[in-house]
């Protein structure tokens, strides 16, 4: 029990290893947080403690630093105090390392000085500069100038620039519109802190203008510019000059990288991601009609150190050699030193240290702990980290003793492996005899069985181990049947059978072309069955060809491995045939070649031709020359193909089992131009204006038109005559063509027919069909036109229609208008056909309208009829029936109400409208009456509505208010009373 305990909370110890390394920051010295942490971390066993070092001296721990974990705490962070690079060391009883350092700023923005700033006064056209001067800061600062008053910024063009380098602002020719005060503006990048600079004022001189001189660069780059690969560059060049100079860039011996960007009139140069085939000298050019001049510098790209190859913890046993190389690459090429637990490792009499190699020989416990390569140039330090442990133990056999089982017949090979350290050596006995060291026994047999002794002895001990050998007969293995052929889709049965010794378990595994199955992944193609303990059958359900192969069946006992294969051929549908080469393209036929694919064990039979165009629905199967096509032809000819058509072509193998899949399409080429064949469909026409022959067809698909310059051929001539018109109708779209005379009488039947060309000729033409000319519009008006008034809004309009003939109207317009107005300002109604009568409708009460009829066809209008007027009646009552009493007994109501009395510009009234409906319900019931009273019997079991409506000539007048009725048999011995004003 207790072994068990050790074995499970057992960790391996080791040193401490590296989780998270301090990293460079910048801290804000204004920040409401007035701490700054730096991170570590380190995982081992015993867990590492940790220490700090900045510039190299150890940090000691007092109320302003402390130590949360790994990590690191400053409070009350200051620059003078704190700036700089901080390590941190993490150690056990394993060894120590240390971290690679970081560099911790501070962020901060001066205030400028408050003096005041002298003015600068200058001529028109001559250059300045004005100087920015920026206060304290860390790190970078940006700048920008303000023009008279915040937020009025100046504008960077080809005349003006601000350095992002000095921060001044520079105007290679002064204007008049820049005569004004100017204040630097700068911002801190890391907490966007701004300041302003007090204001430069800027004035004229007024002693005459500055001429013209060629350009002074004022603005440049160093001559040397070392860069980090990766970062962006950015070179400044801008010169003084009038007139204004024009800002050049070139690369020396080489071209400027394309990834490259000019900026602010190209007084910027910008390289993003620079690497190291972007080195070299650049040169900007100033140039003005004065004059020229330049400035060259170069670009250094540095790359820090990378790792190539690093070190790997190491175990070896005392007096063996340690041979560890780290390699990194860099611009400068790095240097290397080594560290053993944090301190430098000098070469000493056992220990050589070369580049990034070291090595120690013989080593010793002593030399046990945490090496460090360092790999480092003038831009920056790697670190990579390994722990040597030094093995020094007596030989311990587990398991001991061991039982091994050989094969009758076969060598058998003894093993001794101690652990130990430093290697023991090792010796055989069988009982009191000592046996040769080689440990093999050679065509082992019974007699070899027994037990041996392994004794393995160092300089710290010795122990021994007991081998009890036992020889068992050889297994025998048989896989049936060795060879079969089956079709896609049969299922198959292979048995392995095997005799062995009956003391041993036997274990079984299958294969397929020497990897073993995955009964799981195979969709249930495979089941495996053991029928007795020597005996397994492979099933193989609805076989696929990629289940063709050889199949394996091994048998593995402690004492020996036999192996059997079966090969299983499947029959089915032939493979994909090879590429498909168009040999030769005419307008309707293609030859075509292939090579032949697999056959899957069944010879093709024969092959189909299949090919698609743009106007295809899929793959579509060709006719061929010859037909069929034979299994044994790799070439054919597909007829009957459209000229002047995109196609690409397939080929599809058939067997006795079935068709196979198809072969990659060929490349798309195009059928050759023909005449065209095909002639329009549908031809007809009619309609039309007066004199007009309007000729239609359907259009000819462009997989008919065989060639480039489609077009149509329309031909006409009246019936009786003998010559054809013919008319070229040159766009492929068209579906109609108009001809017009003016001699044409309406009606005129002409023969039509409709041919088609293109560049290669002319083709057919459709059937002859009759079409008719234009009919023109109505020649007569409608008569007997006659109106009477319905309502005070209606006026009912009825009229002869026109003779029959040419002209024949497809419906008639009614017009309308009041007597009183123009009829330019009248309304037009059209009926739906050839109805002859109208209601008009929304029309004022009261009013005379004039009236007048014309028909209308697709060609136009006919005359008007002679106007016809009607006056609309009076408008009905305003005033709605009042004081409706009702007297309700059961589902009798006996209803009454005031006489509504017309006023001298409303029409007569001449009786009353009662409706009824049910709540809940659309439908009404509709009750006239001369009389101002109305007995109404209602259904039991509702409520009711009831509204009543004045009736004169001129319509329907106001409703009154609703009466409100509910009906039940509570209510039918009762009489109720009621009334509404």
């Amino acid at each position: 029990t207790n072994a068990f305990w050790h074995l499970v909370y057992f960790r391996e110890e080791f040193g401490p290893v590296f989780v998270q390394e301090p990293h460079d920051a910048v801290f804000a010295l204004d920040s409401e947080e007035k701490k700054v942490m730096m991170s570590c971390e380190a995982r081992g066993n015993p867990v590492p403690v940790y220490s700090w070092f900045i510039n190299g001296t150890v940090v000691e721990a007092e109320n302003r630093y402390s130590l949360i974990d790994g990590n690191l705490i400053i409070t009350n962070a200051s620059e003078t105090a704190d700036y700089g690079r901080y390590q941190c060391k993490a150690e056990n009883s394993y060894g120590t390392v240390l971290s690679r350092d970081a560099l911790l700023q501070f962020a901060y923005l001066g205030s400028f000085s408050g003096r005041t700033r002298g003015g600068v006064s200058v001529r028109e056209g001559q250059g300045v500069v004005l100087m920015c001067t920026p206060p304290p800061h860390s790190p970078e600062i940006m700048y920008s100038w303000v023009f008279n008053e915040f937020p009025s910024f100046v504008a960077e063009d080809s005349r003006r620039f601000i350095s992002q380098v000095t921060g001044n602002l520079y105007v290679s020719k002064v204007q008049p519109s820049d005569v004004g005060s100017y204040i630097c503006l700068v911002k801190n990048t890391v907490t966007n802190a701004r300041v302003l600079s007090p204001p430069t004022p800027l004035t004229l001189r007024t002693d005459g203008l500055m001429g013209e001189y060629e350009p002074k660069i004022e603005v440049h780059f160093p001559l040397s510019v070392p860069a980090a690969r990766g970062v962006t560059v950015r070179l400044e060049c801008f010169a003084l000059g009038n007139p204004v100079p024009t800002i050049t860039w070139r690369k020396m011996n080489g071209n400027i990288p394309k990834k490259a960007r000019l900026r602010k009139s190209q007084a910027v140069l910008e390289i993003p991601n620079v690497q190291l085939e972007d080195s070299g000298t650049y040169e900007c050019k100033a140039e003005n009609p004065r004059g020229g001049t330049a400035f060259k510098g170069h670009i250094q790209v540095y790359t820090f150190p990378q790792w190539i190859s690093t070190i790997n913890d190491s175990q070896l046993d005392s007096g063996d050699q340690l041979h560890w190389e780290c390699k990194a690459t860099g611009k400068p090429r790095p240097t290397y030193r080594w560290l053993r637990n944090g301190e430098p490792l000098t070469p000493q009499s056992r220990v050589e240290v070369v580049n990034g190699e070291l090595i120690i020989q013989k080593v010793q416990q002593a030399d046990s702990g945490m090496y460090q390569c360092v790999a480092e140039n003038k831009y920056g330090a790697i670190y990579c980290s390994a722990e040597l442990k030094i093995l020094a133990s007596p030989p311990v056999f587990s398991p001991n003793p061991v039982r091994l089982i050989a094969t009758l017949g076969k060598d058998m090979l003894l093993g001794c492996r101690p652990r130990a350290s430093p290697k023991p050596r090792v010796t055989w006995r069988r009982g009191d005899r000592r046996i040769q060291p080689s440990r093999r026994i050679i065509n082992s047999t019974r007699s070899d069985e027994g037990n041996y002794v392994c004794r393995a002895e160092n300089q710290f001990g010795s122990a021994e181990m007991t081998a009890m050998l036992w020889v068992k007969e050889a297994m025998r293995v048989d896989l049936s049947p060795s060879r079969m052929e089956v079709t896609v889709g049969e299922s198959v049965v292979l048995s392995c059978r095997v005799s062995h010794d009956p003391s041993l378990d036997v274990a079984f595994q299958w294969l397929l072309n020497q990897q073993p199955l995955n009964f799981q992944q195979e969709g249930g193609h495979f089941e495996y069955t053991q029928t007795q303990s020597s005996t397994v059958d492979l099933m193989i359900r609805s076989i696929l060809l990629k289940h063709a192969g050889k199949y394996g069946c091994r048998a593995q006992t402690s004492a020996d491995t036999v192996f059997a294969e079966a090969e299983v051929l499947v029959r089915g549908p032939p493979g994909p045939p090879g590429v498909v080469i168009v040999e030769e393209i005419k307008d309707t036929t293609a030859t075509l070649s292939w090579s032949g694919g697999v056959d899957n064990h069944s010879p093709i039979s024969s092959y189909n031709l299949q090919a698609r165009s743009p106007f295809s629905l899929g793959w579509q199967t060709l006719r061929t020359d010859p037909e069929p096509v034979t299994g044994d032809m790799e070439s054919a000819m597909a007829v009957e193909l459209n000229p002047w058509v995109d196609y690409e072509f397939r080929v599809v193998a058939s067997n006795a089992i079935g068709t196979g899949d198809p072969s990659a399409p060929s490349r798309g080429v195009r059928t050759k131009e023909a005449v065209p064949s095909v002639v329009p469909a549908n031809v007809s026409g009619g309609n039309g204006r007066r004199h007009e022959l309007v000729i239609s067809w359907e259009p000819v698909s462009e997989e008919f038109q065989n060639g480039e310059g489609f077009g149509y051929i329309v031909a006409f001539r009246a019936n009786g005559t003998r010559g054809w018109k013919e008319k070229m109708v040159t766009s492929a779209d068209s579906t109609m063509y108009k001809y017009r005379d003016e001699t044409f009488p309406p009606l005129t039947p002409f023969e039509v027919k409709v041919g088609v060309y293109n560049n290669k000729g002319d083709g057919p033409f459709s059937g002859v069909v009759t079409v008719y000319s234009a009919e023109g519009e109505p020649r007569e008006a409608p008569s007997e036109v006659k109106a009477s008034s319905i309502s005070s809004s209606e006026i009912k309009v009825t009229w002869r229609p026109p003779n029959p003939g040419p002209g024949r109207p497809r419906g008639y317009e009614v017009s309308y208008t009041k007597d009183s107005e123009q009829e330019e300002s009248g309304n037009r109604k059209k009926t739906v056909g050839n109805e002859t009568s109208m209601v008009l409708t929304g029309l004022e009460g009261n009013s005379v309208y004039l009236i007048t009829v014309r028909g209308f066809n697709s060609i136009g209008q006919g005359p008007a009829s002679t106007a016809s007027t009607a006056k609309t009646k009076k408008d009905p009552p305003v005033q709605p029936p009042a004081n409706l009493v009702w007297i309700q007994e059961g589902t009798n109501v006996s209803l009454n109400w005031d006489p509504v009395k017309s006023k001298d510009n409303e029409s007569d009234v001449i009786g009353y409208k009662v409706l009824l409906s049910q709540e809940g319900r659309v439908h009404n019931q509709v009750m006239r009456t001369i009389t101002p009273s109305a007995v109404l019997s209602l259904p039991e079991g509702g409520t009711y509505i009831i509204e009543v409506r004045a009736l004169s000539e001129g319509g329907e007048g106001a409703i009154s208010s609703q009466v409100r009725v509910l009906t039940s048999s509570d209510l039918w011995n009762s009489l109720s009373y009621w009334s509404i004003k």
